[in-house]
């Protein structure tokens, strides 16, 4: 019998080797042509798929339980973590798992925190992951979560950071995050860059003492040195009292040399504050919210340092996942979810409306820009 070279080819590509499959396939009636190979092709394949692509299961991995994650938050309705959300939606919708549940404090109230963390234990959660906003208020919740063999994760925040010395405060199993008492070093030596003969300077923070954002005001003074008088000037967890905390100060302080913010919310609002009392000093701070980029892209603001909150809701779940689906073998591990310099001239790819930047709820394909990739040298392999 002569076999159309399609068919012979199609049998090649996928895969299969001179086995009982192949042997039916190229011996059986009716496939000696490329239109009649696609049903005999399908048929085969159906017989030889293994269970893991069964209905109701992901990619080549077996059917799961309908596996319910929670992630515990301390600002709940704050737009940085919308982005955050997408990220644990589009995690579950790959996996077919339901979408994680999203709840806590939208003050940065750890007793409500905790509240909702032990409502996922009691739920018998698959898998709970907390932003680790203090060293103490998580320690029992996280031990009474994991002794009941749930996994706990930590997210966007792991504990405090004394004098450069974690201080994480639970057994979670891994955190993922930025780096945070590093990234407040990192912005330090920006400031130093933008203002190298020193000077009286602001650096504002929504909720001082919070794990989530006082490592990086530590971590900047850490590097500042003698020459700098830092101001630490806090503007409360609510959005919207941020703005006339950032203006009260700046109006008492004309003569300040910079202006600087370790969180979304007092960063966004620099641009407006600086503006509405006259100064025109450099002034940055971290996340890449609309408005931040705005300010960027016009000059108003120097630079934002960015950590990715998509993929700390993205990968949780996919950690979780794994970790359930291994029977616990494939441990989640601490991931930096980076530290990105935005200025001016990198600033236009954050702003292309995303999932990724929370902009939209839109799903869409977002082509990388073309030519050179451009990152500094590595500096670290943890």
């Amino acid at each position: 019998m002569n076999i159309d070279p399609k068919v012979d080819e199609a049998v090649e590509t996928l895969n299969m080797k001179d086995g009982p499959t192949r042997r039916r396939l190229l011996s059986g009636a009716g496939l000696v042509s490329a239109s009649a190979a696609a049903a005999g092709l399908l048929a085969a394949c159906s017989s030889s798929t293994p269970a893991s692509a069964a209905k109701g299961a992901a990619g080549n991995f077996p059917k799961t339980p309908a596996w319910q994650f929670w992630y515990v938050n301390h600002v709940t309705t704050n737009p940085f973590f919308v982005p955050t959300q997408y990220g644990f939606q589009d995690a579950a919708a790959l996996l077919g798992l339901p979408t994680p549940k999203w709840g806590g404090s939208q003050n940065s109230l750890a007793s409500e925190m905790v509240s909702y963390f032990n409502t996922a234990i009691s739920a018998k959660s698959a898998g709970i992951a907390y932003a680790g906003i203090d060293a103490t208020s998580f320690t029992t919740p996280v031990k009474n979560a994991m002794n009941a063999g749930i996994p706990v994760l930590s997210y966007n925040a792991d504990g405090l950071v004394k004098k450069g010395v974690p201080d994480i405060g639970t057994n979670r199993l891994a955190y993922v995050g930025q780096a945070l008492y590093i990234s407040g070093q990192q912005m330090g030596q920006q400031i130093k860059s933008l203002i190298p003969g020193g000077g009286e300077i602001a650096i504002f923070i929504a909720t001082p003492g919070s794990g989530n954002i006082q490592p990086r005001y530590d971590g900047a003074v850490s590097v500042l040195g003698s020459s700098f008088t830092v101001h630490e000037v806090a503007t409360g967890a609510a959005t919207g009292a941020e703005l006339s905390a950032e203006k009260a100060f700046l109006t008492g302080h004309k003569s300040i040399k910079g202006a600087f913010a370790v969180d979304a919310g007092s960063t966004e609002l620099l641009g407006q504050a600086l503006s509405s009392t006259g100064l025109k000093v450099p002034n940055g701070g971290f996340d890449t919210t609309p408005t931040t980029l705005k300010n960027i892209q016009s000059g108003a603001t120097n630079f934002t340092i960015y950590q990715d909150p998509y993929l700390q809701g993205f990968l949780p779940t996919m950690y979780f996942y794994l970790y359930n689906l291994s029977g616990g073998t494939v441990s989640p591990s601490d991931t930096d979810t980076g530290l990105t310099f935005v200025t001016k001239p990198n600033a236009k790819p954050f702003t292309a409306s995303s999932r990724f930047q929370g902009s939209t709820p839109s799903q869409k394909y977002l082509p990388r820009p073309s030519g050179a990739i451009s990152n500094p040298l590595a500096t670290t392999s943890t």
